[in-house]
């Protein structure tokens, strides 16, 4: 599942389907997320990111970087985190529907 969260007027898709709609959304689709986990806005490896990507970071409270899109046709929020929660959320999805049962551990490796 890549870790894409895309956000439009009416849902939010995550994975293959926010991925597959990068071009025609390009500043509401979240994509290296995990890069800014435990940064901070003004790092500079944060600020050089920040060039390469079509959607909004700003700073947060902490100077914690905080990602912006339009969802539902209001300007949202989203930390990082919450935005690997929701591909991680997927994931168990997935995994629970291919499986056939729930589950509820997991290990989660973050590459560098």
């Amino acid at each position: 599942t890549p870790s894409y969260v895309a956000f439009t007027d009416t849902e939010r898709l995550i994975g293959d389907a926010a991925k597959n709609q990068v071009a025609m959304n390009p500043e509401n689709t979240v994509f290296d997320a995990k890069r800014l986990i435990g940064r901070r806005y003004s790092d500079p490896s944060v600020q050089a990111d920040m060039k390469l990507w079509p959607f909004k970071v700003v700073p947060g409270p902490g100077d914690k970087p905080m990602i912006v899109v339009r969802y539902k046709g209001e300007e949202k929020q989203f930390s990082p985190e919450e935005i690997s929660s929701m591909v991680l959320t997927k994931m168990k999805e997935i995994a629970e529907a291919f499986l056939g049962q729930t589950i509820k551990n997991a290990v989660v490796t973050v590459p560098a």
